[in-house]
Protein backbone atom coordinates (compact mmCIF):
# COMPACT_ATOMS: atom_id res chain seq x y z
CA UNK A 1 0.00 0.00 0.00
CA UNK A 2 2.70 2.57 0.78
CA UNK A 3 4.17 2.01 -2.70
CA UNK A 4 0.83 2.87 -4.33
CA UNK A 5 0.46 5.86 -2.02
CA UNK A 6 3.80 7.20 -3.20
CA UNK A 7 3.08 6.41 -6.86
CA UNK A 8 -0.26 8.26 -6.87
CA UNK A 9 0.56 10.88 -4.21
CA UNK A 10 -2.28 9.80 -1.95
CA UNK A 11 -2.51 9.32 1.79
CA UNK A 12 -2.62 5.72 2.96
CA UNK A 13 -4.18 5.06 6.35
CA UNK A 14 -4.02 1.67 8.05
CA UNK A 15 -6.60 0.78 10.65
CA UNK A 16 -6.14 -2.17 12.94
CA UNK A 17 -8.61 -3.30 15.56
CA UNK A 18 -8.94 -6.30 17.80
CA UNK A 19 -11.02 -9.24 16.62
CA UNK A 20 -13.60 -8.35 19.28
CA UNK A 21 -13.93 -4.79 17.95
CA UNK A 22 -14.53 -6.06 14.39
CA UNK A 23 -17.25 -8.36 15.71
CA UNK A 24 -18.97 -5.70 17.81
CA UNK A 25 -22.45 -4.39 17.03
CA UNK A 26 -21.06 -0.86 16.78
CA UNK A 27 -18.58 -1.89 14.08
CA UNK A 28 -21.24 -3.84 12.17
CA UNK A 29 -23.47 -0.77 12.26
CA UNK A 30 -20.66 1.39 10.84
CA UNK A 31 -21.04 -0.16 7.38
CA UNK A 32 -17.29 -0.74 7.10
CA UNK A 33 -16.03 -4.05 5.68
CA UNK A 34 -14.81 -6.92 7.79
CA UNK A 35 -11.03 -7.24 7.96
CA UNK A 36 -8.93 -7.78 6.00
CA UNK A 37 -10.14 -5.25 3.47
CA UNK A 38 -8.87 -2.30 1.48
CA UNK A 39 -11.03 0.76 0.85
CA UNK A 40 -10.33 3.64 -1.49
CA UNK A 41 -12.49 6.58 -0.46
CA UNK A 42 -15.88 4.88 0.09
CA UNK A 43 -15.33 1.95 -2.30
CA UNK A 44 -14.20 -1.49 -1.16
CA UNK A 45 -11.24 -2.22 -3.45
CA UNK A 46 -10.65 -5.75 -2.18
CA UNK A 47 -11.57 -7.93 0.74
CA UNK A 48 -10.28 -11.22 2.12
CA UNK A 49 -8.13 -13.49 -0.04
CA UNK A 50 -8.96 -11.49 -3.21
CA UNK A 51 -6.72 -8.58 -2.14
CA UNK A 52 -4.21 -7.91 -4.91
CA UNK A 53 -2.19 -4.82 -5.74
CA UNK A 54 -3.67 -4.85 -9.26
CA UNK A 55 -7.24 -4.64 -7.93
CA UNK A 56 -6.33 -1.87 -5.50
CA UNK A 57 -4.47 0.08 -8.17
CA UNK A 58 -7.43 -0.21 -10.56
CA UNK A 59 -9.76 1.32 -7.95
CA UNK A 60 -7.26 4.07 -7.11
CA UNK A 61 -6.96 4.97 -10.80
CA UNK A 62 -10.75 4.99 -11.21
CA UNK A 63 -11.17 7.21 -8.13
CA UNK A 64 -8.55 9.63 -9.50
CA UNK A 65 -10.20 9.72 -12.93
CA UNK A 66 -7.21 8.04 -14.61
CA UNK A 67 -7.54 5.53 -17.44
CA UNK A 68 -7.25 1.84 -16.67
CA UNK A 69 -3.83 0.27 -17.06
CA UNK A 70 -3.27 -2.00 -20.04
CA UNK A 71 -3.07 -5.70 -19.11
CA UNK A 72 0.52 -6.94 -18.87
Amino acid sequence: MPRLGEKYKITVESVSKSREEYRSDAYKASGLPVAPAVMVEDEIAAQGPEITMAKIEAVIRRQLGLPALEPA
